[in-house]
């Protein structure tokens, strides 16, 4: 499949201020809908290789709204020669991409991607949640849940932000991609699939929470396994075998000692200089031994580290691999049994938004009739990645997050400001209608 852009095509006409008003009723009128859809999306327990329900929510609510549905499996051996690949570990094989696709009657504006993505991270011990994840509660005017936050409640506020045009009695005039994906907070291949199977547009929105702020550029992000293998003894032998869990606390300091030297680095980036600290490196998950009373003979280390843009990927795999290397030298165990590193996970590149002024200044109008007077966006550069990089790095399309306002994400309590989830969508569909143009229905 191959769907070209529109990057000739002539704008759309112009939404004059009637139809604007027009939009952002629709938006407040459909608001508790909006909430519901919402709750329904989160109550969905969308974990890794197992997003297959959520994604038939968000299918059927495109296939109701009489979008043209895409909806296929996802082969790896399709995306493993194209770049910003990452290796999965685990069963992909029922992985999938869903696009709905809006074509209007007679296109004239600027195409659009509007991508969210529907994984969310492991809700950890239950116990530690005020309420259980994927159960959502609304309260003080926060709604609480794994993925209300991230990003659940910023794909909605896109789909209803397209509700509300056509409520208010208009399509967008030219082509739009509503695409829900997988794999963003693992790999980033759900948005590389819907690249690989041909589709483009002029630009790419992707309303990850941001405190409706513009998230201008992002981090690249590096995943590691460490793994450790030693010789198992009984425990009142210690002295004889090797402790491949505390050998691993040795490696770990190390990698810490890198991330120091990595920041340091950073201070002259001319992106990053004014960051304090951007780049961290994360030991996120640790399992070894096999027994109280044994040395542990095995220990796998799941690790995370950050990195600027335009750095080399395979220049910073061979800064870690030279550390962990460094630090077996002159170890009384990883000396003759030096720790092995395998690269799984994002093998992501950083990325700075270049080349989308008319958009911003789109996106700042926009936020500006909401507000009732001009206004800047604010920025952010994000010490974390999404899918963004994509699209702006590899292949030409201009890309930025801007979504509601979240706490907690990827921590306990999850939750996403309901009124900024309302302002998101109108923002999104004032843009729409500014970026794409209308047509009356």
């Amino acid at each position: 499949m191959t769907i070209e852009s529109d990057k000739t095509a002539p704008h759309g006409t112009a939404p004059d201020e009637k139809a604007l008003s027009a939009i952002r009723r629709a938006v407040a009128e459909n608001f508790d809908a909006q909430t519901r859809f919402l709750a329904d999306f989160v109550r969905i327990p969308s974990l890794r290789f197992e997003e297959g329900p959520a994604q038939d929510f968000i299918h059927d609510a495109l296939r109701q709204r009489g979008y043209e549905v895409d909806d296929w499996t996802i082969a790896l051996s399709d995306l493993e020669a194209l770049p910003g690949f990452g290796p999965i570990e685990g069963d992909f094989s029922r992985a999938r991409s869903v696009v709905g696709t809006h074509r209007p009657a007679q296109e004239k504006g600027r195409s659009l991607i509007l991508q969210g993505h529907l994984d969310v991270v492991p809700a950890g011990p239950l116990e530690m949640w005020s309420d259980p994840p994927f159960d959502p509660v609304i309260r003080d005017g926060w709604m609480y849940g794994r993925g209300a936050g991230d990003m659940k409640s910023g794909t909605v506020a896109a789909l209803f932000a397209l509700d509300a045009i056509r409520r208010a009695g208009f399509e967008p005039a030219a082509r739009v991609h509503f695409q829900s994906v997988i794999e963003e907070e693992s790999t980033g291949l759900g948005a590389l699939s819907t690249l690989q199977r041909g589709y483009r547009a002029d630009l790419a929105l992707i309303p990850e929470p941001s405190d409706m702020s513009l998230n201008r550029a992002q981090i690249g992000v590096l995943w590691f396994k460490l793994r450790v293998r030693g010789r198992p003894v009984h425990v009142a032998s210690a002295g004889e075998g090797s402790n491949a869990i505390m050998a691993a606390y040795d490696v770990i300091r190390a990698l810490k000692g890198l991330e120091r030297d990595w920041n340091t680095r950073a201070g002259q980036d001319p992106v990053y200089g004014d960051v304090h600290h951007p780049l961290n490196f994360n030991a996120g998950k640790i399992a070894g031994g096999d027994w109280a009373s044994s040395v542990p003979a095995w220990c796998d280390v799941d690790c995370r580290m950050g990195l600027l843009p335009g750095w080399d990927l395979a220049r910073c795999r061979a800064e870690i691999e030279h550390c962990v290397a460094e630090a077996a030298l002159g170890h009384p165990f990883l000396s003759n049994s030096p720790p092995e590193v395998v690269w799984n996970g994002f093998q992501a590149e950083g990325y700075v938004l270049e080349g989308a002024e008319e958009a911003e200044a789109l996106l700042a109008e926009s936020l500006g009739i909401l507000r009732g007077a001009p206004v800047k966006v604010p920025e952010h550069k994000m010490t974390a990645l999404t899918d963004s990089r994509f699209y702006g790095l590899y292949y030409g399309i201009p890309s930025f997050c801007f979504g509601p306002h979240a706490e907690n994400i990827h921590g306990f309590d999850e939750r996403v400001n309901l009124q900024s989830v309302q302002d998101v969508t109108e923002v999104l569909a004032l843009f729409i209608a500014r970026w794409c143009g209308l047509n009356p229905l």
